[in-house]
């Protein structure tokens, strides 16, 4: 996987800088052209063939090229990644960035977070939901206040993993796309302590610890010259987990349920937690179709 073609979404409100933010890093570092787009409310069609409300499109049309001028004037500084700006119309701005992301061949959807929750943290709206659960390309998300207080780059990735095919696809990814961006990879898996494992015996934790390094280890292997490193988390719940690690200037990258369809990026219960606990911007990964045998191998070199 390459990263060529940003797509960021935008809104008109104070949070449009985080998810810009991180749309500007991500292009910038993979070398790839970046498309700012607001996503409108479409024209408002009245009775009869092919009449439409003239004043209500002429206002749709002026706060549109207004919001998207406000983009403009908050990217102005930005002179070494390659920009354009788009309107789109659509009743719901997910909905109506998949379909854009679909016509222009974006290779990444960056959006900020949803109205209130907690500074550094990621929270998520209708537009998140709409693309989370629909998107054919990844979806990054960005916490909030990360336009205000951001890395000047990103410098590690780092997959939540566990043994399943969509992990290890996952990470065969984010292992191309660290590859492309000069930063190392960190594989990590979360042991939740809670429930019946708080009560665990501490022989039977510890053989825990030892599977899941054991598989971290292996998914760890087979990446050419990419520096990965691999790490055990620990914690009564995913927040606490997380919090147990140095997530400053990284980004994490998780992959879909595999409940959910081919192709599309599909949020599980498991990866809702992560987004709403991670302190830094997340990735979202859609499912691809299972690979034949021997392609795995192969696409593991760099």
């Amino acid at each position: 996987m390459k990263i060529e073609h940003v797509l960021a979404g935008f809104v008109p409100e104070p949070r449009c800088r985080d998810g810009l933010a991180l749309a500007v890093l991500l292009a910038r570092q993979s070398g790839a052209r970046l498309t700012v787009a607001y996503v409108h409310a479409p024209a408002w069609t009245t009775p009869g063939p092919g009449k439409v409300d003239a004043e209500w499109q002429a206002y749709v049309a002026e706060d549109a090229a207004h919001s998207l001028e406000q983009a403009r004037r908050l990217l102005a500084d930005v002179r070494d990644v390659p920009i354009d700006y788009v309107l789109t119309g659509n009743r719901g701005s997910g909905r109506g960035l998949v379909q854009l992301a679909g016509r222009s061949k974006a290779d990444v959807v960056v959006i900020g977070p949803a109205p209130g929750g907690v500074r550094g943290r990621i929270r998520l709206g209708s537009t998140a939901d709409q693309l989370l659960h629909a998107s054919p390309v990844p979806v990054a998300l960005a916490p909030r206040g990360y336009g205000e207080d951001h890395p000047p780059g990103i410098r590690r990735l780092t997959v939540a993993y566990r043994r399943d095919p969509a992990s290890d696809e996952a990470v065969l990814r984010a292992a191309v796309i660290a590859a492309r961006m000069g930063v190392p990879l960190r594989l990590i898996t979360l042991v939740v302590r809670g429930g019946r494992q708080a009560r665990m015996e501490e022989e039977m934790l510890n053989r825990l610890r030892e599977r899941v390094m054991a598989d971290l280890r292996a998914a760890a292997r087979g990446h050419g010259r990419l520096e990965v490193e691999v790490e055990v988390l620990e914690g009564r719940n995913v927040a606490a987990a997380l919090g147990a690690t140095d997530c400053e200037g990284a980004m994490l990258v998780c992959a879909s349920s595999e409940t959910g369809p081919l192709r599309r990026v599909f949020l599980g219960d498991i990866s809702s937690k992560i987004i709403r606990s991670a302190p830094c911007p997340v990735m979202m990964l859609p499912r691809n179709p299972p690979r034949k045998p021997g392609i795995l191998g192969e696409q593991g070199k760099l």
